[in-house]
């Protein structure tokens, strides 16, 4: 019925496709990605707020979903966040609140994948500027450092200082980021206080140079602080970003959720070799027990909680004017579909 040509074209269409479908992998499975070069803006990504992101990185997950991903790393979130809006990033790998402040300014944003289930974000004290310090009260007058102005550790030291009733402007913030040059602002006696993570607040502790006056490290801590879940880390981009990219979309979220999930059965010696060299500040021994203390804030499947969104709107109205009494769609900040057809994915 049919000639010899006829059956060897169709066996070289046949190797050709298996040969895409191998080479390519879920990317193909899931629909042509719209677009294969992504950037994505982070704010101190050699934190453990970030590490689930380096993952994806290190390990090829994102090229493994077909994608060319760009990392550009900027002193803090907010700076992060600028880029995007700019228009020099497509993505930000960032904290969910800022999607909050974004609708307020009139701007769309949704979060897609979270990576922390808690912000990790530590308040420190300085025992050399500030031996005698009692209550949050005392910091009044004093100055703060936080990642970048406008960050998620601006916006914690915000919410603890307006639980003690301070306001922002009875402080002074200075951005120190979030590596070498934070430890350095506070030893140096720069600041009397800081809004920081790990594995930076683990270096000061250590040497019982800080007091740490509020802590969000751990579920139970972040509740007592919050009054609930507090979504921290995810990746998050602009509505029309995510429905002209779809695919794309939830070919990131994939590869998140595999981080997140290896992570999850990760031994400490794993996590190591996989980061870069520059991530342990020259102290591994340091590295791994700062690790200790936040493994539990992060997400273990990329699922926003679902008081989560009314907690941190909660949080941001104590101290922001922009968002008292403003009408949030808080159901239009989120979305849990990628993550869902992730989880499927990887189970």
């Amino acid at each position: 019925m049919y000639n010899k040509t006829f059956w060897k074209q169709l066996l070289i269409a046949l190797a050709l496709f298996l040969a895409g479908w191998f080479t390519f992998g879920p990317a193909q499975a899931q629909g042509k990605l719209e677009k294969t070069k992504v950037t994505i803006a982070v704010g101190g990504k050699n934190l453990f707020y970030y590490l689930p992101l380096t993952i994806a990185e290190r390990l090829g997950y994102f090229k493994e979903e077909g994608l060319d991903v760009e990392i550009v790393d900027f002193a803090g979130g907010a700076k992060a966040l600028q880029a995007v809006v700019g228009g020099s990033a497509d993505v930000v790998s960032g904290a969910y609140e800022h999607t909050l402040n974004l609708q307020a300014k009139g701007q769309q944003y949704q979060e897609f994948v979270l990576q922390g289930r808690a912000p990790q974000i530590v308040l420190v004290v300085s025992n050399k500027t500030m031996p005698n310090f009692k209550s949050i009260a005392d910091l009044k007058g004093k100055k703060i450092g936080v990642t970048a102005p406008g960050s998620s550790t601006n916006m914690m030291a915000n919410f603890v200082l307006a639980k003690s009733g301070l306001k922002p402007s009875d402080v002074s913030f200075i951005g120190v980021g979030a590596s070498a040059g934070a430890v350095a602002a506070m030893r140096s006696g720069q600041i009397d206080a800081m809004a920081n993570l790990d594995p930076v607040i683990s270096m000061l502790t250590q040497k019982n140079e800080v007091k740490i006056a509020s802590d969000t490290r751990t579920l139970k801590e972040t509740q007592e602080v919050f009054g609930g879940n507090m979504p921290s880390g995810c990746l998050y981009a602009s509505v029309s970003f995510i429905q002209q990219n779809p695919n794309t979309t939830q070919a990131m979220t994939n590869a998140m959720v595999r981080a997140l999930k290896w992570l999850q059965k990760a031994g400490p010696s794993d996590i190591v070799k996989t980061v870069p060299e520059s991530y342990l500040l020259g102290d591994r021994a340091l590295y791994l027990a700062a690790w200790d203390k936040v493994k539990e804030a992060i997400s273990p499947d990329g699922v926003m909680p679902a008081d989560g969104p009314r907690t941190a709107l909660n949080t941001l109205q104590q101290f922001d004017a922009e968002l008292k009494g403003k009408p949030i769609k808080l159901e239009t900040t989120f979305t849990n579909a990628f993550v869902q057809k992730a989880n499927a994915k990887y189970k």
